[in-house]
C-alpha cells in the first residue's frame, strides 16, 4: 500500500507538505527551575514557539491541549511528584500516528549528548547533555533533520509535513 502510494504521488507530482519558513516549531520545556529559563530563552533565540511546564500538571495540561513538536524533558523535572514520570507516560500512551509527530528529547546530566543507543533505550528520539546545552539549537537542527530523513517518503506518502 505505501509503495502504490509512493508510486501515486511521484506520478501527481504532490510531495509532502514542506514546513513554511515562518511557522515555528512548537516546543514544551520540562525542566528544572534553574535549567527552564536557560533553555526557553536558547530555544525562543533559535525559532522555536516555547512552552514552559513549572509542574506536572502544567506539562500534562499542555501535551493534551497543543500539538506540539518538541518535548524536552530532564529527569529531575518536578522530583517531588514524580514529574519525569507522568511526561513519559503522556508520550508513550499516544497513538502510533501522533507519536511520529512528536520529537522527544531526554535532557541528561550523565549520558551523551546524541546517543542514538542511549535514546533507544530511554524511548526517546534523541539526548543533549545538560553540558551543552549552549549548542542546544544546534543539536535540535541536526537532531530533528535526521527524523524528517528518515520518515521522509512515510510522510510524503500521507502528504504530511514535515516536523
Amino acid at each position: 500500500m505505501l509503495a502504490s502510494m509512493l508510486g501515486q504521488a511521484a506520478v501527481n507530482g504532490s510531495g509532502p507538505a514542506e514546513r513554511p519558513p515562518w511557522k515555528q516549531r512548537k516546543a514544551l520545556v520540562c525542566a528544572t527551575d534553574e535549567q527552564r529559563e536557560r533553555i526557553s530563552l536558547l530555544l525562543s533565540q533559535g525559532g522555536y514557539q516555547v512552552l514552559m511546564a513549572g509542574d506536572t500538571r502544567q506539562a500534562v495540561e499542555h501535551m493534551r491541549e497543543n500539538k506540539l513538536d518538541v518535548v524536552l524533558l530532564d529527569p529531575q523535572f518536578d522530583a517531588l511528584e514524580q514529574g519525569s514520570a507522568f511526561v513519559v507516560r503522556e508520550v508513550n500512551v499516544l497513538r502510533p500516528a501522533q507519536r511520529r509527530r512528536l520529537f522527544f528529547v531526554l535532557l541528561s546530566p550523565t549520558l551523551r549528548t546524541m546517543d542514538a543507543h542511549g535514546a533507544f533505550l530511554n524511548n526517546v528520539n534523541a539526548i543533549v547533555n545538560l553540558k551543552e546545552l549552549d549548542d542546544l539549537v544546534q543539536i535540535l537542527e541536526h537532531a530533528v533533520r535526521g527524523f524528517n530523513d528518515l520518515y521522509r517518503d512515510f510522510n510524503q506518502a500521507l502528504k504530511l509535513a514535515a516536523i
